[in-house]
């Protein structure tokens, strides 16, 4: 994260490396990353059946094709075709999110009694914006700490804003940075959402969904962060 001089202090969070789930990679073929693997994963029917693939638990040349299309895209390695859990992991997590649908506070958990509130689920790495009972923006995919970076749980208020952050400390840029905890912030990234293995703390978004933010929240509008991201 960036030295945040009005704090007094230097900056914890960081644009790290979501993916959602960090799950351990689990041992595939030894074949170099720019190959295709001839060989089944452990998930290869779950895999096939996401991608849209015959479902017969058998690795074929299209369906390495198709899982290394999709390992590529979202920054997973080794990037080989191989039905893996972090493979899996990354996809089961793309299904639980799209069955939340709009109601992303179903159980209640993010506080309704706020006013406004932009409220971060770490279990489903979903984040969106309430007001009360009404939602207001999302439920969008976010990518937030990897183990030993997690991003910090409970009541939280953005406290100072920087839409042209740069962190001091990793020398990356940070756009439309809101922190809310010490050096945790929402803020775009050119990653994707479900980019291996996550932040190192901060709360990675889109640009589109950043900029959003940046439009709908302002300094002392309340955060609420629950959950835990499976593997930290």
């Amino acid at each position: 994260m960036g030295d945040i001089r009005r704090r007094g202090a230097v900056a914890l969070g960081i644009t790290g490396l979501v993916a959602p789930l960090a799950l351990a990679l689990g041992t595939a073929p030894a074949q170099a990353a720019t190959n295709c693997t001839t060989q089944a994963g452990p998930y290869q029917k779950k895999v096939e059946k996401f991608l849209g693939r015959p479902v017969d638990g058998k690795q074929s040349t299209a369906d390495c094709k198709a899982i290394k299309a999709f390992q590529t895209k979202h920054g997973i390695t080794p990037n080989i075709g191989y039905a893996g859990s972090v493979t899996w992991g990354v996809m089961d997590l793309m299904n639980k999110q799209k069955a939340v649908g709009n109601n992303p506070n179903k159980d209640r958990k993010c506080p309704t009694n706020k006013g406004r509130i932009a409220c971060v689920n770490l279990t489903l790495q979903l984040s969106w914006i309430q007001d009360g009972s009404r939602l207001v923006y999302g439920p969008v995919p976010v990518r937030t700490g990897r183990n030993g970076y997690e991003t910090r749980t409970g009541l939280k208020k953005i406290y100072w804003r920087d839409i042209d952050h740069v962190s001091s400390i990793y020398d990356v840029p940070m756009p439309y940075s809101q922190f809310f905890d010490g050096g945790q912030a929402f803020h775009s990234v050119n990653l994707s959402m479900w980019n291996p293995p996550g932040s190192h703390g901060c709360v990675n978004m889109t640009k589109t969904t950043a900029k959003k933010y940046w439009s709908l929240l302002k300094k002392g509008d309340d955060v609420f962060v629950y959950g835990r991201k499976p593997g930290t």
